[in-house]
């Protein structure tokens, strides 16, 4: 009985030697870089959790009390623009797959994916000098029809820079990432599962209702959580829309609106001095939470359907 032939061991090139480490190394500054974030805010937000108004001029009452309207003018703005750009990105990413010509189509992916190299500071200004001054007619509009609705009742603001508007700019700002992965998925639908449809005798938008939104789910779930990750965690377009307060409100149209985290610490920051510093930083550990937590959800979605090689 003769033994098995020992295993031939490939001959280790320098090269491949420095690209693994180098490989390695890099992955690894990621989570240390995460980890040193998270340890230097918890750090200096310890002294702020405990707080009161005698302690840090900046609060009211105590910590939690300053940071609750913020976490909910943050994810009230950032759900309005997700709930805006979710059926307006589908939309695009169905025509860019499914409707245009090739051509057309392969234009209409670079036009979106370069809106993600617009700066945030440029949609704000966009915000500013255009949006808000052309909605008024359709905010007066609304609260005269509509203003029955508690989120279109009150006083409409003159300006337009209303959390409504700020929601608007947050919805154009996030629709680059939710249409490119809807679009990729959609793309990945089965090519039998299209033509099965159409030979059976569907219309085309039957065929996508039956056989690419059912594939792409998942992809759709992740393109919005993503989209609601990026929503969060925006600065300056928010801080220079909005006409923010500190204070809890559903309304749409007033000129009182709740603010967010990162527009409140930028705002904010410039003056603060002593504790309010902490208390600043430790309303960022509560957005790096949030928006850690909604990235992570993302990402698990993502990958329960490995398949979905383009969303990943």
């Amino acid at each position: 009985m003769t033994s098995a032939p020992a295993p031939i061991k490939a001959k280790l090139r320098v090269g491949d030697l420095v690209f693994s480490r180098s490989a390695v190394f890099a992955g690894s500054m990621i989570l240390v870089t995460l980890a040193a974030v998270a340890v230097f805010l918890i750090v200096q937000s310890i002294p702020a959790l405990s707080a009161t108004k005698d302690d840090a001029s900046i609060l009211d009452t105590n910590f939690w009390a300053y940071v609750g309207p913020l976490v909910f003018g943050t994810v009230w703005a950032a759900a309005l623009a997700l709930v805006i750009a979710l059926p307006v990105s589908i939309g695009i990413a169905l025509f860019i797959s499914h409707y245009a010509p090739r051509r057309l189509a392969s234009v209409l992916g670079y036009v979106v994916d370069l809106l993600a190299a617009v700066p945030s500071v440029v949609f704000g200004l966009w915000g500013i000098g255009v949006l808000a001054p052309a909605v008024v007619p359709v905010y007066t509009w609304l609260n005269e029809h509509l203003g029955w609705i508690p989120l279109f009742s009150g006083t409409v603001s003159a300006t337009g820079r209303t959390i409504l508007t700020a929601a608007l700019v947050l919805a154009v700002m996030v629709l680059p990432i939710m249409t490119a992965i809807c679009r990729e998925v959609f793309l990945q639908t089965p090519v039998l599962h299209e033509e099965a449809a159409l030979a059976l005798g569907a219309t085309r938008w039957e065929m996508i209702r039956v056989a690419v939104l059912p594939f792409g789910r998942s992809g759709i779930i992740s393109a919005s959580v993503l989209g609601l990750g990026r929503a969060l965690g925006e600065t300056m377009a928010v801080a220079m829309v909005l006409s923010a307060a500190h204070v809890v409100t559903f309304d749409l149209l007033t000129s009182v609106n709740p603010t967010t985290i990162a527009a409140n610490i930028a705002l904010s920051f410039p003056e603060a001095y002593a504790l309010n510093v902490n208390v600043l930083i430790a309303t960022g550990l509560i957005l790096f939470v949030v928006t850690f937590a909604v990235n992570a959800f993302a990402r698990w979605i993502i990958s329960r359907r490995k398949e979905f090689s383009g969303a990943n």
